[in-house]
């Protein structure tokens, strides 16, 4: 067997790293809905919500207290959004056939024509719901075997993307490094912005994991460091948009 290429100081090394993460998180800015008023009002900012759907939020084997509690953060979001004049809002939501192949590595979840599949009724309840454009997907990645590349081409004069939602280092990761790595390979500016008190993970303890015979998750750990990457690869991190 091969061993290890991880030094087995790891964890000993890599303590100064975390220390600058928090650190980093600590001093994340803020922003604000009126910093974007005049692209608001030529029609050049859009809010994607992902996945705050039933099964993430209240019910079923993949629902998490952490992606419940940011509920109020993601309903604030598209209020203040709708309020300045965004009109763009893409819910990118799991819908699920029965015999997804995604299901080899999570449980069943958020089947087409489930309560799971459903969006969480506070965003349902918004002013702003007669305007979103929901896309159906059966990936991490809203991007692929979807409309939403469709959708990302017909609005070229997209300046603004926020995104919200869950999880942080599955499709939130996923959602803002397409959309900026596609601005980038088609020269195209395109400011993504995800604001970290309006996104959120997962956590399945250690112990936990063993007894369940899957892989842990550190939902704190993973959250910043993923929040982090999407910082080095050119989106904005911010703490809130107020």
């Amino acid at each position: 067997m091969t061993q290890s290429t991880l030094p087995e100081n790891v964890i000993e090394q890599s303590i100064p790293f975390l220390q600058e993460l928090v650190s980093w998180e600590k001093q994340l800015p803020s922003l604000a809905w009126n910093d974007f008023v005049l692209e608001a009002q030529q029609g050049k900012v859009a809010l994607f919500s992902v996945d705050m759907l039933n099964g993430f939020c209240y019910e079923g084997p993949l629902s998490s207290p952490r992606v419940k509690s940011i509920v109020p953060q993601v309903v604030e979001a598209v209020k203040g959004a709708f309020a300045l004049g965004v009109r763009h809002f893409v819910l990118a939501e799991d819908h699920h056939p029965a015999d997804a192949v995604e299901f080899a590595d999570f449980p069943p979840h958020c089947q087409i024509g489930s309560v799971e599949a459903q969006t969480i009724p506070e965003l349902l309840e918004l002013p702003a719901a007669e305007l979103y454009t929901i896309i159906p997907k059966n990936s991490l990645n809203a991007f692929h075997g979807t409309g939403l590349g469709k959708w990302l081409e017909e609005h070229r004069e997209l300046e603004v993307a926020v995104i919200v939602g869950d999880c942080t280092d599955l499709c939130i990761y996923q959602m803002a490094m397409h959309l900026k790595l596609h601005a980038n390979a088609t020269n195209r500016k395109l400011r993504v912005i995800v604001p970290a008190n309006a996104v959120q993970t997962y956590d399945t303890p250690v112990e936990t994991a063993k007894e369940l015979g899957i892989l842990p998750h550190n939902g704190d750990l993973l959250h910043l460091i993923f929040l982090y990457h999407m910082r080095l690869n050119g989106v904005e991190v911010v703490r809130e948009i107020r």
